[in-house]
């Protein structure tokens, strides 16, 4: 049940509701091995090959296949139950990164890398989307119960603890790889998402509810048959490309600079503009429309990333990468907060994860195309990858925004901190 909440709510009064602290430590600890995957590929594939070329590829691929199977696993949560899906895949995902690693260090050829990441993207645990479905199941909108204003504070919190994932995650990879075994990275975040997987699992009271197919629902639809899930999800497609070719490019930028270990430092910096951004969405009373916030927010995302190509000193990436950060958070939350008031409570798991899968893709593409662009003509070429991503989702976005307007009956949507707006149907 919803939490009374004051006109006001923030993250206080979020983090007071039942039963949030069983899931939200456990489900931290148990995404923060997501961080570290593409980095920890990127660096070790590198390293054997000594092509970013080719570790970018083999990221990519782990990537594309998280991507194709992410939704998938979040439609199996919500017919069966979200420990049901992810036991079995903390273990597959373990093996598979031990799997890869092993392969990798054995100089095997690509190909065999290739399939060794399959498995790897796979399998990664959708954290993430699970803890999203979980708030939304306390707060969000049943039938004569209209969603707490809580929602938005929730879906500030949950980019603010995807960024600070993003902000260690990379640093700790980075220095794993550089500073103890290149293969150190993969292998901390195998036995990560194994244990903080199973902690996760364990947690039952706050699991949403299975609903499968039941004959008041009618027969169960994918998330992605409304329209505006697909195009959040190709706009979140652009927020791929923004995190896969910062990775990549940042990486090469520092080898290219003679500073390697700088590479973990400004990754961090990146992200914790996102992260402090998203502190900021959450505690302000928003009186615009998650709708315009997002587009606002993606039209100063593509104006900041299109000078990332043309900086050539570490400071001044860093304050820019810092501003490309900070706008990447107003449109995430803009986004998954959207995802409420378009889905039905049946989809909601596998909602989110069409838009994780989709930053995956993103990212995955991002990944292949930065790495082939700094072999070939260096660093700085690198960075056009966010720029062109960013600016094809905008006008995807642009065009296609009034996909976005709520149409799931009986539903009110947080607009904003301690604002409600009741949504007309058709």
């Amino acid at each position: 049940m919803a939490s009374t909440v004051s006109d006001r709510p923030g993250y206080g009064q979020l983090l007071r509701t039942p039963g949030a602290w069983t899931f939200l430590l456990p489900g931290f600890a148990a995404r923060q091995p997501f961080a570290m995957l593409t980095i920890s590929i990127v660096l070790l594939v590198q390293h054997t090959t000594g092509s970013y070329g080719s570790a970018g590829a083999v990221a990519a691929v782990s990537g594309v296949s998280m991507a194709l199977f992410a939704p998938q696993t979040g439609r199996l949560a919500d017919r069966f139950g979200q420990r049901a899906v992810l036991l079995p895949g903390v273990l597959v995902h373990a093996v598979s990164v031990v799997t890869l690693t092993a392969l990798a260090l054995a100089h095997a050829p690509l190909w065999a890398l290739f399939l060794a990441a399959v498995p790897t993207g796979a399998s990664i645990p959708q954290i993430g989307p699970m803890v999203r479905a979980r708030w939304a199941a306390r707060l969000g909108a049943t039938e004569g119960r209209p969603a707490s204003p809580l929602m938005a504070t929730a879906a500030a919190f949950e980019s603010v603890t995807d960024e600070f994932t993003f902000v260690i995650g990379p640093v700790l990879a980075t220095a794993l790889c550089t500073g103890v075994h290149p293969a150190a990275g993969l292998i901390a975040e195998a036995g990560l998402t194994l244990a903080g997987g199973v902690l996760f699992a364990a947690r039952r009271s706050t699991e949403p509810a299975v609903r499968g197919t039941v004959a008041t629902a009618g027969p169960h639809r994918s998330a992605l048959s409304v329209p505006g899930v697909r195009v959040l999800a190709v706009t979140f497609l652009g927020i791929g490309a923004v995190f896969g070719g910062m990775q990549v490019s940042l990486t090469a930028f520092s080898e290219e600079v003679g500073r390697p270990g700088v590479n973990g430092v400004l990754y961090g910096v990146f992200a914790a503009g996102n992260m402090l951004a998203g502190i900021a969405c959450g505690a302000i009373a928003w009186k615009s429309s998650p709708r315009r916030r997002l587009i606002v927010g993606y039209v100063a995302l593509t104006l900041t990333a299109s000078g990332l190509w043309a900086v050539h000193s570490v400071p001044l990436l860093a304050g820019l990468g810092l501003l490309v950060g900070l706008c990447i958070a107003p449109a995430l939350i803009s986004g998954y907060t959207l995802v409420e008031a378009l889905v039905p409570a049946s989809a909601r798991t596998e909602a989110f994860t069409w838009l994780t899968g989709a930053v995956a893709l993103g990212q995955a593409v991002a990944v292949t195309v930065a790495g082939q662009l700094a072999d070939a003509h260096g660093a700085s070429t690198g960075f056009l990858v966010p720029l062109a991503g960013t600016a094809m989702a905008l006008a995807t976005l642009l065009t296609l925004r009034s996909r976005l307007a709520p149409r799931y009956r009986g539903r009110t949507v947080a607009r904003g901190i301690g604002h409600r707006e009741p949504v007309t149907v058709d």
